[in-house]
């Protein structure tokens, strides 16, 4: 009788040790979502914006304190499939959102979690539509004007050329956005616009784009779109032995991960972006190093982006009191309140937020050389 009472209190004194184990756990880990497309044809962008994510929920929690639990969720760039990885983070106890990695599902997501008051930092989407009249929705890349804009001020400021052809998907928000601030920027700083062709998504002959800012005299290619189309026109001009500057935007950042591709075609393009894994400091060198040993890849802006975004909802959090066990919406309140202030130094430059959820650092551009993203300061 004696042992029986003596093991009961034994059992009892080990499960409140349990609980109280629990409850500090908990207490102490922040739940992060991290939706993306991690297969299908956008699973370059949103592996990177996982794995960024990892390094960065790897380093804080090395740190000891405040811990960080990553929630990942495939998406497919998909918007009914993203919603319903969101629902799925969220029943697992999410607090707030790393996400979406893409613009059309972040836009549904960012709708639904609106209305629900749920947090949402997304790294990579960057239509002003993913924040229009949403208070909890966040970016921290560059929007889609500001890349017009931002590179016609680049390619003036480093004389890359005076003659230019734009070569955009016109079924595409996010093409179409930055050609329109292209655009309407250019002229204003002496650069002339000789070709301007389009294609949708269907297209897999550029023969008649090429051709055309060939015959313009064109030297140097804008093309605000994505990899897979990039690829395409690179491969038509070397066909075409036409060799002239290319610049892109973030979009295309990951077409030499692109599989099959020759990343020869791509030497020597520039793309806007603010984030250059070949950069000295200690910071970066840390993150492409354990981004290296996880995927045996370089990291490109997505991660570098995704480990901000991570590394800012931490910093916020911390900053507003959010502990495991604050709900997702009292997370969402404080959240907004923090990014109004906020400052982060991140890999992706030194960042701060406006009203509307955008994001303002410099922009910064990179040139392929022999098969790698080189800083450029030219």
């Amino acid at each position: 009788m004696k042992f029986t009472k003596a093991l009961a209190a034994m059992i009892l004194a080990i499960v409140m040790v349990v609980g109280l184990a629990s409850a500090a756990m908990a207490e102490d880990t922040l739940k992060i979502g991290v939706i993306g497309p991690f297969t299908g044809a956008a699973a370059i962008y949103g592996n990177a914006c996982k794995y960024g994510a990892q390094v960065a929920a790897e380093q804080i929690n090395a740190q000891g304190g405040v811990q960080i639990e990553l929630l990942n969720e495939d998406d497919e760039h998909d918007p009914e499939k993203s919603l319903n990885a969101y629902n799925n983070v969220l029943d697992n106890g999410a607090q707030m959102i790393a996400g979406t990695t893409t613009t059309t599902p972040c836009i549904a997501v960012g709708a639904q979690a609106n209305e629900d008051r749920v947090f949402m930092l997304t790294p990579s989407a960057s239509s002003p539509d993913v924040t229009a009249n949403k208070d909890n929705v966040f970016q921290v890349c560059f929007t889609d004007p500001a890349q017009g804009t931002a590179s016609a001020q680049y390619i003036k400021e480093h004389e890359l050329a005076t003659k230019i052809a734009i070569i955009y998907n016109n079924a595409d928000a996010y093409s179409t956005g930055i050609y329109q601030t292209f655009v309407d920027e250019a002229p204003a700083l002496g650069l002339e616009i000789v070709s301007t062709t389009t294609f949708t998504d269907e297209t897999t002959d550029f023969s008649v784009q090429v051709s055309d800012a060939k015959d313009a005299g064109a030297d140097l290619v804008f093309l605000p779109i994505y990899y897979t189309p990039a690829s395409m026109i690179l491969q038509t001009a070397k066909t075409m032995d036409y060799a002239p500057v290319f610049f892109g935007v973030d979009g295309m950042d990951g077409i030499l991960t692109m599989e099959g591709f020759d990343a020869s075609l791509a030497e020597g393009v520039f793309m806007l972006t603010p984030f250059s894994a070949d950069a000295g400091d200690e910071a970066t060198k840390a993150f492409v190093a354990r981004y290296q040993e996880i995927t045996g890849e370089i990291p490109n802006q997505f991660a570098a982006d995704a480990y901000d975004a991570v590394n800012a909802l931490y910093t916020a959090s911390l900053n507003a009191g959010i502990t495991g066990d604050t709900s997702a919406e009292d997370a969402c309140e404080l959240l907004i309140e923090q990014f109004k202030t906020l400052q982060v130094d991140g890999l992706t430059g030194s960042m701060t937020w406006d009203e509307t959820g955008a994001v303002t650092k410099t922009p910064t551009a990179v040139i392929i050389k022999d098969g790698a993203y080189v800083g450029f300061n030219g």
